[in-house]
């Protein structure tokens, strides 16, 4: 978050409207978990210390909060950009989202931020197309789990396999066709991604006709990231931010919300939010 705030110092950035990140109530959350799961997250949090809910996923006390926050931050800017007051959205959250299935925390992450912000959309807003890209470089299988099984979303994630968690091959389609898997091997350069995002992502999220598009955005596929194999680097990550704001802007007036998910090599953390960020400003201009 350090790295982020800096980056988006900036003075190219000072007209960004910024708001704090509300906590969201049971309510929300509940539109993809079920009850006794948030009891088991409340009940691991620590007075002090750690607790270890997995090999990857730790907790302090200050975890349940701080996971609300992503959770109440993206479904709030998802209101902001429904309601017409901003044109798109940048969500800079820690923890992640996309790993935590309906009743299990995995890999850093504890609620489902991206699927619950699209059952948010549905449900309050009454949208029948949700769209929710995944670029992060793991697969997110939380957010696949969370809306395997619904109609009204399209769930697209391109990721490096093989590669933990291990999921995200092609034939896992969802319960009626509503999700697309594209594993990208280890080594593939920008030129490659866009070309793959050309020739299969972006024609079906065209067909699909979104009446909004959330993205999971993890910038852990830059070539200097040390969990991965990918090679892409901060005009890749602003050139698929382009397009998606094309996509949102032939079929959802615009309308986009991104939220972070990973990156772990703090400078290109940095710059690759600051490019991705920069395009959005841009595309909503």
């Amino acid at each position: 978050m350090d790295a982020i705030d800096a980056a988006l110092g900036a003075a190219e950035f000072a007209d960004l409207l910024r708001h704090d990140a509300p906590l969201a109530e049971d309510a929300l959350l509940l539109l993809c978990h079920p009850p006794d799961y948030l009891d088991r997250i409340r009940l691991a949090i620590p007075a002090a210390g750690i607790y270890q809910l997995d090999a990857d996923t730790h907790v302090s006390n200050g975890s349940d909060d701080a996971a609300r926050r992503a959770v109440g931050a993206a479904c709030a800017a998802v209101d902001l950009v429904m309601g017409g007051r901003a044109a798109n959205a940048f969500v800079a959250m820690r923890p992640p989202g996309h790993h935590a299935e309906r009743a299990t925390p995995m890999g850093f992450c504890l609620y489902g931020t991206v699927a619950i912000a699209a059952r948010h959309a549905m449900e309050r807003h009454g949208l029948s197309r949700v769209a929710v890209v995944d670029f992060d470089v793991h697969h997110g299988n939380g957010t696949q789990d969370l809306l395997w099984d619904e109609r009204r979303a399209f769930f697209v994630s391109n990721h490096q396999m093989p590669l933990w968690p291990g999921s995200g091959r092609p034939e896992e389609r969802g319960a009626y066709g509503n999700v697309l898997n594209v594993p990208l091997p280890p080594g593939t350069d920008g030129a490659t991604f866009r070309r793959m995002c050309e020739d299969t992502v972006l024609p079906q999220l065209d067909r699909f006709a979104p009446e909004l598009v959330l993205v999971s955005a993890g910038f852990d596929a830059h070539r200097d990231d040390p969990l991965a194999q990918l090679e892409l680097v901060e005009e890749d990550f602003a050139w698929i931010t382009g397009a998606l704001c094309d996509i949102a802007a032939r079929h959802a007036g615009g309308r986009l919300v991104s939220c972070l998910e990973g990156g772990y090599d703090l400078p290109a953390l940095g710059a690759s939010v600051a490019a991705h960020v920069r395009v959005l400003m841009e595309k909503g201009a």
